[in-house]
């Protein structure tokens, strides 16, 4: 392990990892998360990228390599033992419980220390405002932006040090593809590192550190979020037709 991996908080090290037996989505790939860092992946659909985070968070098993958090090995270790060591988890889709109520969805986010709830949720709703005026509203009547910051809320609950989002501006107005994409900022600046699959990938780039590009299921670019923003080769194959639709 190298003098940088052991500055990471976390490392996901040639990962192989897929659907189907004896079929890999994820050939080899890596990645560096470091303290209060937020890192982007980016890529083709189906590259891969939502694939390495849920293989990250223990929802799908890996077949070789190895995730490390602080140091100490948690490959495959089960979602709820990864919450509770300090990993939290935003998925792209199901994020809410949508019979609930805000309130509840929150409590849901405390289920592993529920005496933490009082103390948490006033650090939440100072975050996202709009869960501390929708109390007592059930999150199936949210708008899409705002389930996606229910999502997030529920998720800080119980204060991470790593927050794993997956394409957390999918399907979103502009409008509130900008809220997440601040409140993601936000989240970061506050000390939780963040590592976050988009597939809004111009976006992405322009408020990460640091991006690792996948392709076919292997990593194909790393860089600065700058550096890769402008890169050529990057932006030739993987931002064009974002560039050219704006």
């Amino acid at each position: 392990m190298s003098e940088q991996d052991e500055q990471a908080l976390l490392v996901a090290e040639r990962v192989f990892a897929g659907y189907v037996p004896g079929v890999d989505v994820l050939c080899g790939c890596g990645l560096l998360l470091g303290p209060r860092e937020l890192v982007g992946v980016i890529g083709p659909n189906g590259a891969g990228k939502s694939t390495l985070v849920k293989a990250i968070f223990g929802l799908l098993r890996i077949r070789s390599g190895m995730v490390t958090f602080k140091g100490k090995d948690v490959t495959n270790l089960p979602a709820h033992t990864l919450v509770s060591r300090g990993i939290g988890y935003v998925p792209q889709r199901q994020n809410v419980f949508p019979t609930l109520t805000v309130e509840e969805n929150l409590r849901m986010g405390t289920y592993l220390r529920p005496k933490e709830f009082s103390r948490r949720v006033a650090t939440v709703e100072e975050l996202f405002p709009v869960l501390a005026q929708r109390r007592a509203q059930k999150a199936n009547s949210m708008s899409g932006g705002e389930r996606q910051m229910l999502g997030m809320g529920r998720a800080l609950m119980m204060e991470p040090e790593v927050l794993l989002l997956d394409e957390p501006s999918a399907g979103l107005s502009p409008r509130f593809q900008d809220q997440v994409f601040e409140r993601v900022k936000e989240i970061n600046a506050s000390g939780v590192a963040i590592l976050m699959v988009e597939q809004n990938a111009r976006r992405c780039l322009q408020i990460c550190h640091r991006g690792y590009v996948l392709d076919q299921g292997g990593n194909a670019y790393t860089g600065t979020g700058t550096e890769l923003l402008h890169d050529d080769k990057v932006i030739e194959l993987y931002l064009g037709t974002l560039a050219r639709a704006r």
